[in-house]
């Protein structure tokens, strides 16, 4: 007779129980930053972590223009894009969109190559909100906050 084995535990969708965090970005890593709020919404930082189910955290950045790099990346740092015509290449330097309409990009965009390509990433980063500012509209959900400087001490710059 076979002994009976410990069944892995898998997350089903309406099982899954969604929190809502608040991080303060200023003079925080990018690098750093970006791992972190991806772990959140993923769900890799809960035990009932299933990986083809979206249970990760809503996650909410603010003073996401404040942030700082290590190093010369703020000013040598390039963001490419693609125009779909031939020779269409452009670049836009990490200080140019920081001081630029929306600085928020450069956290989103961190964000957004962390995680998997594919529906359930998409879904994932949609659950992420980024404001260049102090405030945000998404008082009525509670969050909590998270220190991310707490971490690490690597995770923060002063200059």
């Amino acid at each position: 007779m076979r002994p009976q084995l410990a069944r892995s535990y898998v997350a089903k969708p309406a099982e899954v129980e969604k929190k809502w965090v608040v991080i303060d970005a200023k003079g925080l890593v990018v690098g750093r930053l970006a791992s972190v709020i991806a772990m959140r919404l993923r769900g890799k930082h809960k035990p009932t972590f299933t990986p083809h189910v979206d249970d990760g955290d809503n996650v909410i950045v603010i003073n996401a223009a404040q942030v700082v790099f290590t190093g010369k990346k703020r000013q040598d740092k390039p963001y490419y894009w693609h125009t779909g015509y031939p020779g269409g290449i452009k670049e836009r330097k990490a200080h140019q969109i920081l001081d630029g309409r929306f600085p928020e990009r450069v956290v989103e965009k961190a964000v957004e190559r962390m995680l998997p390509r594919g529906p359930l990433g998409r879904k994932q980063l949609g659950n992420l909100r980024v404001y260049g500012g102090e405030t945000h509209p998404h008082e009525a959900q509670q969050p909590a906050p998270l220190d991310v400087a707490a971490l690490n001490s690597k995770n923060s710059r002063s200059a």
